[in-house]
């Protein structure tokens, strides 16, 4: 693994890919979140809002993005995270998140991340600030 603050604008993290989207992943953040909409968790309450199915938590999406800097935790952390959705995601749904270094300055760094699904489809896009603990490491 390359250390987070040896990367160059226009270099990406490793991406990941979460594994299918099950009802149990989601019974188990509206538990830990407390959002305990029935879209989420019931089929019939996602048809009767209109919805094809169940949709994930948004917050989900956006939650398992931070994954991607989990590794360079002992380099620094997430100072600002923004995002905007762009899609549902649905029970059997494969993300993927990636993230792409797009500024840096000194010991902050700018990546845009997004997290798409299987067809291809943004579910979300937006920005993610880390902030390295060292001064930054001299780049030529």
């Amino acid at each position: 693994m390359t250390k987070i603050a040896e990367m160059i604008v226009g270099h990406a993290l490793e991406g990941i890919q979460l594994g299918p989207v099950t009802r149990i992943d989601l019974i188990k953040y509206a538990g830990a979140s407390g959002d305990f909409n029935p879209i989420h968790t019931i089929d019939e309450e996602a048809k009767k809002a209109g919805l094809p199915g169940i949709i994930a938590h948004g917050m989900w999406t956006m939650g398992n993005l931070a994954k991607l800097f989990t590794p360079y935790y002992e380099e620094g952390f997430i100072q600002d995270f923004s995002i905007r959705f762009r899609g549902m995601v649905f029970l059997g749904d494969v993300i993927t998140l990636k993230a792409e270094l797009k500024e840096r300055v000194e010991n902050r760094m700018s990546f845009e991340v997004q997290a798409i699904n299987q067809e291809g489809g943004p579910v979300l896009k937006g920005k993610v600030v880390y902030q390295l603990y060292k001064p930054a490491v001299k780049l030529t």
